[in-house]
């Protein structure tokens, strides 16, 4: 357990950018090492494009460079230390068109660089880490929240930057049992990916002494953007009365539609109304403020959460490398899963990866439109050794044997 006087201690691992700089250059090894020939460390992207399901609106669609805005913003992050130690970043970019040879292309990343991020299904993931091209190197996990990738289909070249569907889940009900809402109804969407999140939706409603007392199938076909005043407050009279409605809709087809329009004014949470996230524009303590204000000067948009889970991905081998000036990516696996690594992510606690799952501990904003409503882990939940292991699978809980060589 964290306490005051653990969270207020100042060491090496915690200096800002600039500090650090400071330090480096009064260290007479340092400085030498930093004139000598740049040390490069290629950095790659990849993603694999996936046929998009029909779905009702198209009123907010997602951004073209979605996850590679946060790479480039990684990148540039990287390059001012890098510039100081005669490191040299560069972060190459490869787009697979949907239907193309995603395995053929990885390959060809892997050639030029050990460094790689990966947005791509989890089956295809799985895959490519399976590569005897990978084996040798780092594969970050920027965009999928499957807990399988992380228990029995773990690998052990694989970490995870996005974090996990029990992550946001666990997140979500701790707030939930913060607040006392014990009755708890489910709308869930017919996509795979629907039942999969409310899973984790059930799953972690067990774990902190919630129950899910109904659930109900969305298989609408009309438009709700004209029928919704009508349709949802029928579709959800039957469940009687409850303290909050979960959505469990991850094509964000038709969550949109349910608030205000439910037979009980009440809340809702889940993918729609209070949204555990990675990221949210609305996240602007510890300095995140900065951190957005650079994303859109850079990039012309706001950040979202694949765009700050690449940014942690290509944050942590910056860090890495920077502490250890190797770009070895056995050496720098070794250190990022020990205890002296620590990320600044901008969320008010240091985040590390778990050396049993290679996921990222990471504090979860729940934001609404606007506004963070709170930020788990919620005060109160302990843990022996970090609350922010209160979040997703607990090492006595894991599937995954990989890393436990």
């Amino acid at each position: 357990m964290t306490g005051p006087a653990q969270a207020a201690r100042c060491d090496w691992r915690s200096l800002p950018i600039a500090a650090l700089l400071v330090a480096v250059l009064a260290t007479p090894a340092l400085a030498q090492t930093a004139a000598k020939e740049p040390l490069p460390v290629p950095i790659g992207w990849l993603k694999v494009e996936q046929p998009a399901p029909p779905i009702l609106s198209n009123l907010a669609p997602p951004p073209a460079d979605t996850g590679l805005a946060g790479a480039r913003l990684g990148r540039e992050d990287n390059a001012t230390t890098g510039s100081f130690m005669g490191h040299d970043y560069q972060l190459t970019e490869t787009l697979v068109p949907e239907g193309e040879d995603a395995l053929a292309a990885a390959r060809s990343a892997l050639a030029a660089t050990p460094f790689l991020l990966v947005d791509a299904p989890a089956q295809t993931m799985i895959q490519i880490a399976d590569l005897p091209e990978a084996q040798g190197a780092l594969i970050f996990n920027i965009a999928r929240g499957e807990d399988s990738l992380r228990g029995a289909d773990c690998r052990r070249n694989l970490l995870h930057t996005a974090p996990s569907d029990s992550m946001l889940t666990d997140a979500l009900m701790q707030f939930i049992a913060w607040r006392q809402w014990s009755d708890l109804v489910l709308i869930e969407g017919e996509h795979p990916g629907d039942a999969e999140f409310s899973a984790a939706l059930e799953a972690s409603a067990t774990k902190f002494g919630q129950k899910i007392a109904a659930r109900k199938t969305w298989a609408f076909d009309a438009d709700m953007r004209r029928n919704a005043s009508a349709e949802v407050p029928l579709f959800t009279q039957d469940f009687g009365d409850y303290d909050l409605l979960l959505l469990s809709d991850t094509l964000d087809d038709f969550d949109r539609y349910i608030p205000f329009n439910t037979w009980l004014p009440r809340p809702t949470g889940g993918t729609e109304g209070i949204v555990p996230a990675a990221w949210s524009p609305s996240v602007e303590q510890s300095g995140a403020a900065q951190l957005q204000s650079r994303f859109i000067d850079l990039n012309g948009r706001e950040m979202q959460s694949a765009d700050y889970a690449a940014w942690a991905a290509v944050r942590a081998v910056g860090e890495a490398v920077t502490r250890l000036n190797s770009s070895d990516p056995a050496a720098l696996r070794d250190f990022l899963l020990s205890d002296q690594f620590q990320l600044a992510g901008f969320k008010g606690r240091p985040q590390s990866f778990r050396d049993w799952n290679g996921q990222m501990r990471q504090p979860i904003p729940l934001v609404s439109d606007r506004a963070v409503v709170a930020l788990a882990p919620i005060e109160g939940f302990m843990h022996q050794v970090t609350e922010l292991d209160t979040l997703g699978t607990d090492r006595a809980e894991s599937a995954c044997s990989a890393f436990s060589d």
